[in-house]
């Protein structure tokens, strides 16, 4: 007996959410067994709270200048110090937080959003599409990321919101690569040929059974980019081309502070670690992330 179409369509939306929960349960019971994934998440979850109850506990503003407490030792009252305009070097730290995590989500969520669709276009339909996505990606891929940041921000302007612009865009060719390469096998699978079988639309087919079936590995991939994301956009910063002072992102205080690293290293200490930090623990979840989600791979 055949099954009409639309009692399919009706069933499909509950197995995936079924599908979907199974899926996810598993991969956090193997998350949470992964040491270096949950150090990853502890420094991350460490870094959210700094950047969101810190600043409410230190009752200084990181952008005012007080000249006469510049360069102050590390004492009870600023427990870092001061930097060279007399402002409280953790505050700025702590406020940095929320413009460098801001900045690496946004960066990444643009990539994402251009880089999935496009690649899944590309590996779904092959063809003319396939070819004119390739070429723009291979012309992205042709800059180093630092180089083509650094030439979106010439052209763009300095600037929280322009910095975001160019590091989102340098990802996505990465983003583009790694879906078509996963939609080019989804799309000879069984259930993606009984969709066209029964007549379902190629976007629908795309969208609901391609797509989401591909993002495994732009999941890894997009934990690691974040850390990525966040070293292009502090390396912006310290060229004097990213977030622009006062405003207190942790590249732009690692740039400032160069003229000062012999006679009070501290100023470019804490910036760099506070860097090296978020950098590491996105790189450590994105190792849980990849072993969780293909424990097979892991196993070889």
């Amino acid at each position: 007996m055949s099954i009409p179409a639309s009692a399919t369509a009706d069933v499909a939306p509950a197995l995936d959410v079924v599908v979907a929960r199974e899926g996810g349960s598993r991969v956090w019971a193997r998350l949470r067994t992964h040491p270096s994934a949950m150090v990853g998440i502890a420094i991350l979850l460490l870094y959210v709270v700094a950047g969101a109850a810190g600043p409410l506990l230190l009752h200084y503003d990181p952008v005012r200048q007080n000249l006469l407490d510049a360069f102050l030792p590390g004492s009870p009252a600023h427990p870092l110090g001061t930097d060279d305009l007399g402002r409280d070097e953790l505050a700025r730290l702590l406020y940095g937080t929320r413009y460098t995590l801001v900045l690496g989500f946004a960066a990444v969520a643009i990539g994402l959003a251009v880089g999935v669709p496009l690649g899944a276009l590309c590996g779904y339909f092959g063809g003319w599409v396939d070819l004119l996505g390739q070429r723009l990606t291979d012309i992205l891929l042709a800059f180093p990321n630092i180089l083509l940041a650094l030439a979106l921000v010439a052209a763009l302007g300095v600037g929280l919101q322009n910095v975001i612009i160019a590091v989102g865009v340098t990802s996505i060719p990465i983003f583009v690569r790694l879906v078509r390469a996963s939609a080019l096998s989804v799309r000879e699978l069984p259930y993606v040929e009984a969709a066209r079988a029964l007549g379902v639309s190629s976007t629908v087919t795309l969208f609901r059974h391609v797509v989401p079936n591909s993002l495994a590995p732009v999941i890894v991939q997009g934990s690691l980019q974040l850390g990525a994301a966040i070293l292009i956009a502090a390396g912006l910063g310290f060229l004097g081309l990213g977030v622009q002072a006062p405003t207190p992102e942790w590249g732009t205080m690692l740039g400032s502070s160069r003229n000062y690293i012999f006679s009070d290293p501290n100023l470019a200490t804490f910036p760099g670690l506070a860097i090296f930090g978020a950098v590491l623990a996105f790189n450590l979840l994105g190792d849980g992330l990849r072993d969780a989600l293909d424990p097979r791979g892991a196993a070889h």
